[in-house]
């Protein structure tokens, strides 16, 4: 199983010191999950229009720019705004636009902000399509909607939503930004405006849309109609009134509201029953239950899980799963199905794998002796042949014969090229290590054989059969014998097969659960409980690594188990201090779930712990680096700058306690001084912009072509510089940046945004 994790590294992570240079480093290190980057591209060519460059023709947004309103109100989902164009005839106008891209950057920061703009757009039914995403959460703790500051009107996951539908339907397998499509009410493109050279062409490209348009529009007025009658409406501004009106009224209009919503369930928003899930009154949240336990809508499927999560009767929460397998059941949804085998799942025991007894059994258990290597189980294995025409054959020592030849196998091939003097291996080529390695499996196997039939029937000869058959490719087999061995194990063996066994018998389950899903077919629970249970124990196995509990991390996650997930992830890091990937999940569980000063003040607990890791410290640097960047999504600059210095002091810290493990230290400094060069920018504060700007470039030129996680490498934001102070006539900090600039690497000087 393979998590959904950002594609690409944005700053370098702790077990990657050694590497020099990261150019055109994509941002992605604290959104697992959530966002694609690096996917459109602009042209070129696009350099100059009649002697203007595309810095001067697509200038930056000021920090006064961002914090003015967006005025282009976007609808919250596509079968919103198609029912939205239907019903007034008006036709659909979809924006995509992209973080970093300067003319992306331009519309976003600036035109989508102007009075006059917007009218030019308000006679259409808007969608924003966009990958990024700008705030960690879309719903608060009160399950309030938390808007893109980008984008104003929709939350991240709505606009980050939007944008895979598009391109199935309209970009043509071309993702480009910024570009605006118009859609007719039977589908057609009317237009589709991308690569312009202009601004005024695209603004004259959309006005000229609806006035060469022969189709009436339909006039819809709402705002004068009593509230209850406009919760059926799809249009946004409807629904922000209607959930306003919730947050407002008191509890007699809360209850004609949900009494509205449950009666008009389908068509009903989802946010107005979460605002009553997660608000304080228990009264209006168990109405809210009970609308969702009723519902016909699926839109409310995701908000079922999310409702499990309350405190509740037993009761209830029966009618939540129910309500979840009879919405799967109805629509064939996969993902009503699957929710509702997963809470059951995580709900019950494994018969298979008794957790509470191996928990038990493995406090304080002591690690086993190291496998001999392959050259010593060699010898052994030579003994034993040299012997055994002497000794009747026996199932104690053909066992002990099967778990000779399973080790040499797998020592064998773990120790070609890396450690052995043995001329014959040295010399073999990786096909005859595998031969080798697969006659020794298939050995294992026909002596553990050999000792079943002669009587050694025992998890010992179930789990050498299950390990010689999943490394010779049968698969199938190796999970049956898997189960048979975890299901006879007992308790707190802490050899290397046992472990194995129980890795093999939880990947048998999760390959049918893919199969099952792939398949389109329901599947027992008891597959997910056993798996669950398996990973379990493995966390708490002497020989267990950070690998095992990111996995068990992650197959949560795929399930939709959250909040289990994240408890995994601090058990983990309990054992596992240093492990890059359970810091990247805490990181983002943080974000998501709680807020970005929580990103800060959890680290600075893990600091204060008396046996803290010294490693956390540096962790603790990167989560300041990362809210820093997030607070500059959301246009909180001030904060973005205290914890970009934030980040710099506890790497300038872990620096001089570690000197000798500096490399990524000075790597995210150079880069947290290139985001403070950004803030000063913004700010039009030109001599702190260049200050910062040539301290990332003297801490490390290497860094400059790197993006961060709002698409601007410390290169770009140096060129823009550049321009500035020249327009502005600051000829002396102009000409000391351009030196600055022309020792570094020329390809970090590129547009990083390009495309054929």
């Amino acid at each position: 199983m393979t998590h959904l994790t950002p594609a690409r590294n944005r700053i370098l992570d702790a077990d990657s010191a050694k590497s020099a240079k990261r150019r055109r480093s994509f941002a992605a290190a604290s959104l697992v999950a959530m966002t694609l980057l690096g996917i459109f591209g602009v042209r070129s060519t696009e350099s100059q229009v009649a002697g203007v460059s595309r810095e001067q023709m697509w200038y930056a947004p000021t920090e006064a720019d961002w914090k003015k309103p967006v005025l282009i109100t976007f609808q919250r989902t596509w079968e919103d705004a198609v029912a939205l164009s239907k019903e007034s005839n008006r036709p659909i106008l979809a924006c995509i636009n992209m973080d970093g891209e300067i003319a992306s950057e331009h519309y976003a920061g600036i035109r989508y902000r102007m009075p006059e703009i917007a009218a030019l757009y308000e006679p259409y039914v808007c969608v924003i399509a966009s990958v990024y995403r700008h705030t960690p959460r879309d719903y608060d703790d009160e399950g309030r909607r938390i808007l893109c500051p980008r984008f104003g009107s929709v939350t991240c996951g709505e606009h980050i939503a939007m944008e895979p539908i598009l391109y199935d339907k309209y970009l043509d397998g071309n993702r480009v930004a910024p570009r605006h499509i118009m859609i007719e009410l039977d589908g057609s493109e009317a237009y589709d405006v991308y690569y312009a050279r202009d601004t005024q062409s695209v603004f004259d490209t959309i006005e000229s849309g609806m006035s060469d348009r022969d189709v009436p529009v339909k006039p819809i007025i709402r705002g004068d109609r009593p509230i209850l009658e406009r919760v059926t409406s799809r249009d946004v501004r409807d629904r922000a009134a209607v959930e306003q009106a919730y947050l407002n009224g008191d509890e007699q209009m809360r209850e004609a509201l949900l009494e509205a919503a449950k009666e008009n369930g389908e068509v009903v928003s989802p946010d107005l029953l979460r605002l009553a899930v997660f608000g304080f009154d228990e009264n209006m949240s168990k109405l809210a239950r009970d609308a969702l336990a009723t519902t016909e809508s699926e839109a409310a499927i995701e908000l079922i899980p999310e409702a499990l999560r309350v405190p509740m009767p037993e009761e209830e929460r029966k009618k939540l799963v129910g309500a979840l397998e009879r919405l799967g059941e109805k629509s064939e949804s996969q993902r009503a199905q699957w929710l509702a085998t997963v809470h059951s799942g995580l709900a019950s025991e494994s018969s298979t794998v008794k957790v509470d007894g191996w928990t038990d059994a493995l406090q304080g258990a002591q690690y086993p002796a190291p496998t001999p290597d392959w050259m010593a189980l060699q010898a052994k294995l030579e003994n034993m042949s040299a012997g055994a025409d002497a000794m009747p054959a026996s199932p104690e020592r053909s066992l002990e014969l099967a778990e000779t030849s399973l080790a040499f196998a797998i020592e064998a091939s773990s120790a070609f090229g890396v450690t052995t003097t043995s001329e014959e291996l040295l010399s073999a080529d990786p096909a005859t290590v595998r031969m080798i390695a697969r006659s020794k499996y298939a050995e294992a196997k026909e002596a553990a054989l050999e000792a079943e039939k002669l009587g050694a029937k025992s998890w010992r000869t179930d789990a050498v059969i299950a390990l010689a058959d999943y490394y010779l490719g049968d698969y199938d087999e190796a999970w049956k014998r898997a189960e048979a061995a975890v299901d006879a194990l007992p308790p707190g063996v802490t050899d290397w097969n046992a472990m194995a066994v129980i890795k093999i018998f939880a990947e048998g389950r999760f390959k049918m659960m893919k199969r099952a899903v792939d398949r389109k077919r329901r599947w027992p629970s008891k597959w997910l409980t056993d798996v669950n249970s398996a990973y379990t124990i493995l966390r708490h196995h002497p020989l267990a690594t950070a690998d095992e509990v990111a996995w068990h991390h992650d197959f949560l996650m795929w399930v939709g188990a959250k909040d289990r997930a994240m408890r995994v992830v601090e058990q983990g890091l309990e054992r596992f201090a240093a492990s890059p990937a359970l810091h990247e999940r805490l990181r983002t569980w943080l974000l998501e779930n709680k807020s970005i000063d929580t990103l800060e003040s959890t680290y600075d607990r893990m600091l204060a712990e008396d046996d803290a890791d010294p490693v956390i410290e540096w962790y603790a640097g990167l989560a300041s680096f990362i809210a820093a960047e997030f607070h500059r999504r959301g246009n909180d600059l001030d904060s973005g700058m205290e914890s970009y210095d934030r980040c710099i002091e506890l790497y300038e810290s872990y620096i001089e306690k570690n000197p000798d493990d500096r490399d990524t230290s000075d790597f995210n400094i150079a880069l947290a001084h290139a985001g403070r060069a950004r803030i000063a920018f913004e700010r039009e504060d030109w001599q702190l912009a260049l200050d910062e700007s040539l301290a990332s470039y003297d801490r490390r030129p290497d860094a400059a072509g790197v993006l961060d996680g709002l698409s601007h490498t410390p290169a770009s934001t140096g060129l823009l510089l550049l321009g500035r102070l020249k327009e502005l006539g600051k000829q002396d900090m102009a000409t000391k940046l351009q030196e600055a600039l022309g020792k570094l690497d020329p390809e970090d000087l590129e547009e990083p945004f390009t495309s054929n």
